[in-house]
């Protein structure tokens, strides 16, 4: 894949993570958190899973150890806390990608699933889980705005294309 695709769809996670932090900051008073019928329990604990996945893949890059043995904090972030670190997070994987020659980019990483088991996955797939996990979940914390109830924000690839001017 170009590395102008990877940039490309890393611009898109970024944008659809703010529209995401800036709908569930509106909601009213507890609804991210309240317990609801979905795999982490709230929205900001599937938001937290997200950065989590975001922050072993980072460490799997830099081949260090992560140090996480789940796939979530032990305790909910606050919500202020949690977008000031995935906003640094979607930095830092741009950065990172920017860096990247198209042979680094290929280059296959080795690493340990949390869960346990071996993985292999080139630095680009890395990139493109991390931005299709959190587009994944987004979709979650989407179904919750309907249980609160609100609409949740458009978040699709195509509505970005359309309203963002490319770089």
């Amino acid at each position: 894949m170009p590395l102008d695709h990877l940039h490309k769809m890393l611009r898109y996670r970024a944008w659809a993570d703010r529209l995401t932090y800036e709908a569930v900051a509106g909601l009213p008073e507890g609804a991210a958190t309240v317990s609801r019928a979905t795999i982490f329990g709230n929205m900001l604990r599937t938001l937290s899973h997200t950065w989590v996945v975001d922050d072993i893949f980072r460490a799997h890059l830099q081949g260090q150890p992560h140090g996480y043995t789940s796939r979530n904090t032990p305790e909910p972030l606050p919500f202020d806390e949690l977008w000031r670190r995935q906003q640094a997070m979607n930095a830092w994987y741009t950065e990172y990608t920017h860096g990247l020659t198209p042979e680094q980019a290929a280059e296959a990483v080795t690493f340990e699933f949390v869960g346990g088991g071996a993985g292999r996955m080139s630095r680009e797939e890395i990139v493109l889980h991390v931005v299709n996990h959190a587009t994944y979940h987004r979709g979650f914390v989407a179904d919750m705005f309907y249980q609160v109830p609100a609409k949740p924000p458009t978040t699709d690839l195509p509505v970005f294309l359309r309203d963002v001017p490319p770089e």
